[in-house]
């Protein structure tokens, strides 16, 4: 599989989950089932938001963002996964290998400063409730929505021009089962230092930005939770906090557990599996985890529920919750 040092690279040959071929079966009907219910999921949580006016709010509106981005992420990693797992040759173009990283690595970064942004506005609701409406007004919730686009796209044409500006005319086999820059740049016979520093200073600024926004924004709704004399606001106030921060914990949890060791020559099979947590099943999480957790948006899926099933369309709202 590999090409003569002579030869340029135009595209590169994945290794793949595994080469068992029951397992690989398996394997596909399994992310079938996780990138549909992920699509699903995602989907069906913007058309539920979209259609509620309860939920006309800045927590929400995030949220549907974030779904949006869970929809398009994992697609630039599952559908291909699913054929390599189903075909014996699993080759990506090299553009294609440029385009799949790129997309990956700009909403990988958007979703992170998302979660960011959902942060601060829980800060706002719990520390300055009072003033919550004209501090978290439309126009603000939409500057904090492109901004984070245009941060993760921006960081994300860098990496990507300078990863794949690079010579690639040795070995084309990526020890993965999607495009990265790691296992990427290993393959280049150019000189990656300036590539490496690139990467490790624009991922290591952008994750700690968001990741003390996070902390900053927990640590000032924590002070201020302890100092309410209500048991039931305090509950209140963590009930509303808790999803978000699920999400948190599972996003940046895996993606420290993916990154955050000593680089190695290959890939170890604990890298694939977190790899596939990281880029397949969080994606997947993050709707179910608010649906499930939240009371607003569960009621109305068990009242879509009835619905479907012949019960009265004006189902009381107390018969619903039950």
């Amino acid at each position: 599989m590999d090409i003569t040092n002579q030869t340029e690279v135009t595209e590169f040959v994945f290794s793949g989950l595994t080469d068992d071929e029951d397992l690989r079966s398996f394997l596909f009907v399994l992310f079938l089932h996780v990138y549909i219910v992920t699509v699903l999921a995602n989907v069906s949580l913007v058309v539920i938001v979209s259609n509620t006016s309860n939920l006309q709010n800045p927590m929400y509106y995030f949220l549907t963002y974030l779904s949006l981005v869970d929809v398009f992420y994992s697609s630039t990693i599952m559908p291909k996964m699913l054929v390599d797992l189903k075909c014996l040759s699993v080759t990506i173009s090299f553009v294609g290998c440029a385009l799949q990283f790129f997309f990956y690595a700009a909403l990988a970064a958007t979703e992170s400063f998302l979660l960011s942004a959902m942060s601060y506005d829980r800060y706002v609701a719990i520390c300055h409730p009072l003033h919550y409406v004209s501090i978290m007004t439309k126009k603000k919730c939409l500057r904090l929505v492109l901004l984070c686009f245009s941060v993760g796209f921006l960081q994300s044409s860098v990496q990507t021009s300078c990863t794949f500006s690079l010579q690639f005319c040795g070995s084309n086999l990526i020890d993965h089962f999607y495009c990265d820059v790691p296992p990427v740049l290993r393959l280049s016979c150019s000189d990656t230092s300036s590539c490496d520093m690139v990467t490790f200073y624009i991922v290591g600024a952008l994750a700690s930005g968001s990741l003390v926004t996070i902390l900053v924004s927990y640590t000032l709704i924590i002070i201020s939770v302890t100092h309410m004399r209500s048991t039931e606001g305090r509950r209140k106030a963590f009930s509303t906090c808790s999803s978000h921060l699920m999400c948190v914990f599972i996003f940046y949890g895996t993606v420290l557990f993916t990154y955050m060791h000593p680089p190695s020559s290959a890939f170890t099979v604990r890298d694939k599996v977190a790899s596939v947590f990281y880029t397949a099943v969080t994606p997947m999480l993050n709707p179910l985890i608010y649906s499930l957790r939240n009371q607003s948006v569960r009621s109305i899926i068990i009242q879509s529920v009835h619905r479907l099933q012949g019960s009265p369309i004006g189902l009381p709202q107390c018969c619903v919750m039950k």
